[in-house]
């Protein structure tokens, strides 16, 4: 490993990098005072990396050719002393490998191998072979961009502090290439959902994330101020309410990818800023979007890593439809050998709980305790896709009542690796049932519940102009692809994770 190659690294060890930050602040002045523009404006037409190097593929070792190319990217390696250097060039879409020569260059060759790693340049040139095989770009010309007044990460050992990673997530991804391709997916993964569902009929919309009411879910919100309005809002916690008036409009088909927040606590597969895709169907039920919903991830997964099946946890996971179909009932009985059907009394099945263990909240309903027991018994053990259908009432304000079991709702949950992915319903359009559950919620805070839904006047007007059955659907994007990657924390698959200050 040659010097130039290490520079940063070894200053990096040494606790250097502010008489580095220094040094390269230096140059700066120095360019400067030569007339040189560290920061100009613009690199017009450049091609992108990979498309060089796919496009000149079958070059044999030593050929040249006489096509001028415009690269611009990151310095990330250097080798070579004397008359002849060779440097990397790194862009989003890969690297390759540039050749500059003294006799070429003339000044500006000593410029350019005296540039730092990490510096920003475009450069202009034909590709080649070189005689050791490397594809490669011989140096006519080149400009600074952007000087670069930081030393970059160890690219030999990547960024190890994960906790640097997630609050620099720049230096990630100059580091890790594995980073990049991360987003990248995520990308293409959000892409795919968008295709699938215009190509069915759907029409993406955007509901307000400042709300006069939160609702839609069961979560506590953010609160916030509106001075000009003089009016409390609230950031969203879903657009499950909007969207539904959105069908009552007779836009019958609509879809929203966004942001949700939710003022709760934060683990491995929660974080307060999260994004959901929320689908909504008129005429349809929660069958129909359960057949949708595997045909949607399947159509994910394979445009997103090629497949639909990987592994995770040592398992081979294949989210090819058609999904397992379980009813909560049994899943529960299952795995608990408590028969929710026959503990219907919030003490009884207390009682049952902390016989086997689990920690009992003294305020939580009866219907906290069956949630409870589903995520802290069933939700582990379902690695392959399953969709865990027909819930109690109690936890579904907005679902219809089951068509033939009385006291339950037709919901499901669908789980891919121990982790709920997805939540759906065959939505509940009658305004008087529904103005009985707001009511059933109202009492639920009162007895200190913080995360019952608020009552909505305004949405029971909108559904006292006669909404037509529907199927709706919420599905948590950055879940799905912590699945699809192999990733245990949801805070690997976001760019920015909310943290602690440190």
């Amino acid at each position: 490993m040659s010097p130039d190659e290490q520079p940063d690294a070894q200053a990096h060890e040494a606790g250097g990098e502010e008489r580095l930050v220094e040094e390269r602040r230096g140059k700066l002045e120095e360019l400067r005072a030569a007339g040189v523009n560290p920061f100009p404006h613009e690199f017009r037409d450049r091609t992108p990396v990979a498309a060089v190097l796919e496009r000149h593929a079958g070059l044999q070792d030593g050929e040249e050719t006489e096509e001028t190319v415009r690269l611009a990217g990151r310095l990330t390696a250097r080798r070579g002393h004397g008359k002849a250097a060779f440097l990397d060039l790194t862009d989003r879409s890969g690297r390759i490998q540039l050749h500059a020569r003294k006799d070429v260059l003339g000044d500006a060759y000593e410029r350019l191998v005296d540039l730092d790693l990490g510096d920003v340049v475009g450069v202009e040139g034909a590709p080649f072979r070189t005689r050791r095989g490397e594809l490669s770009v011989r140096v006519d010309g080149w400009t600074l961009l952007s000087k670069s007044l930081r030393p970059p990460p160890d690219k030999y050992h990547g960024l190890a502090d994960v906790e640097q990673r997630y609050r620099h997530r720049e230096l990630d991804l100059i580091a890790n290439e594995d980073a990049r391709e991360l987003f990248a997916r995520r990308t293409r993964m959000i892409t795919a959902i968008r295709r699938f569902l215009d190509e069915r009929g759907f029409m993406e919309v955007e509901t307000p994330v400042l709300q006069p009411l939160y609702g839609g879910a069961l979560s506590r919100p953010f609160v916030t101020h509106h001075n000009a309005l003089d009016r409390t809002l609230y950031l969203r916690i879903s657009p499950e309410l909007y969207l539904k008036r959105l069908i009552v409009g007779g836009l019958e088909k609509v879809y929203e990818i966004g942001k949700d927040f939710r003022n709760e606590g934060v683990s491995h597969k929660h974080n307060p800023e999260f994004t959901m895709l929320e689908t909504y169907e008129a005429y349809a039920d929660y069958g129909d979007v359960a057949a949708m919903t595997e045909e949607l991830v399947a159509h994910a997964a394979r445009e997103t890593i090629g497949t639909t099946v990987f592994e995770r946890d040592d398992e081979t996971i294949d989210v090819g439809p058609p999904w397992r179909r379980v009813k909560l009932r049994d899943a529960i009985l299952h795995e608990t050998q408590i028969d929710i059907a026959q503990a219907t009394d919030r003490d009884v099945l207390a009682k049952e709980m902390e016989a086997r263990g689990l920690v009992v909240e003294p305020t939580a309903g009866w219907g906290k305790l069956v949630d409870e027991l589903l995520s802290k018994r069933v939700e582990p053990t379902l690695m392959q896709p399953t969709f865990v259908l027909d819930y109690p009432v109690e936890l579904s304000p907005f679902a219809k009542a089951h068509r033939s079991e009385p006291g339950l709702v037709e919901r499901f949950e669908a789980f891919i690796g121990g982790v709920e992915v997805a939540n759906a319903f065959s939505e509940l359009n009658d305004p008087d049932e529904q103005r009985r559950r707001f009511e059933q919620q109202q009492r639920l805070e009162a007895a200190g519940d913080d995360e019952a839904h608020p009552f909505d006047e305004g949405y029971l007007y909108a559904l006292e102009q006669g909404m037509p059955p529907a199927g709706g659907m919420g599905l948590g994007i950055d879940r799905l692809l912590m699945m699809l990657t192999g990733r245990g924390s949801i805070r690997e698959v976001l760019l920015f994770p909310a943290l602690r200050e440190r």
